[in-house]
């Protein structure tokens, strides 16, 4: 039998417990709210399949200067 055994995980619990809560739908709507504004002035096509970062890790610095384009895997690696 494997030692990695994952029971299946409990979205419901998981949003409550810690998307749901103010202070993360509040990070959220920055985070979104940064990648509308990159898709403004690069276009799209520029931003698909890549992530928006915020270079000082404060999602709701949304200047312009603050924000670029990485991709998901050097953006995420740099997030820990």
């Amino acid at each position: 039998m494997p030692l990695n055994i994952m029971s299946e995980r409990n979205y419901k619990k998981e949003y409550a417990n810690y998307q749901g809560r103010p202070e993360q739908i509040k990070r959220r709507s920055k985070r979104n709210q940064a990648r509308r504004l990159v898709i403004k002035s690069k276009g799209k096509a520029a931003v698909k399949g890549k992530d928006v970062d915020h270079r000082d890790r404060n999602p709701h610095n949304n200047s312009s200067s603050n924000l670029r384009i990485q991709s998901k895997k050097t953006n995420r690696g740099r997030n820990k």
